[in-house]
């Protein structure tokens, strides 16, 4: 027996245009192989896109700690058909980290909506040895995914 995937809803809130090549189709895909990798393929999120004062705020609000921060998650539990849970995501933060770094904004954006992802289903990172279980998951959820080419 089949079990009907739920839906995946993204939103941006933020006042940051989206960067060029971040789809919705990607962000979905990144999160279904994330949902996948943690063993709940075929459940929903809900997936929404904010600015760094927004999530800090959040961040004080439901974990006391008023610090800026690229993702929060949190577990709806999925019941009667609706979503398994919402991933918050800062826009600002995937834009700083990646150019700090050097690193490409979309696959930035995309590693934070696995990482949360991975969150919801059950990959702690605050000890080390979860940290290293959590980085090695989001490596392998994120070979997954179709490598962007920019002309």
């Amino acid at each position: 027996m089949s079990r009907r995937a739920r839906p995946i809803a993204i939103a941006w809130t933020s006042r940051h245009r989206r960067p060029r090549g971040l789809s919705d189709a990607r962000i979905r895909r990144a999160a279904e192989l994330a949902l996948e990798h943690g063993g709940r393929a075929g459940e929903g999120l809900s997936i929404v896109f904010v600015d760094d004062p927004e999530l800090a705020a959040m961040h004080a609000d439901w974990l006391d700690d008023p610090t800026p921060t690229d993702v929060i998650s949190f577990d709806l539990g999925g019941g009667a058909g609706g979503p398994m849970g919402e991933l918050y995501v800062s826009t600002e933060r995937a834009r700083a980290v990646a150019r700090r770094r050097g690193l490409d904004v979309v696959r930035e954006h995309l590693l934070y909506v696995v990482h949360g992802t991975l969150h919801l289903c059950g990959h702690d990172d605050r000890k080390p040895r979860d940290r290293a279980r959590m980085r090695r998951a989001e490596g392998t959820v994120l070979a997954r995914l179709p490598s962007q080419r920019r002309k």
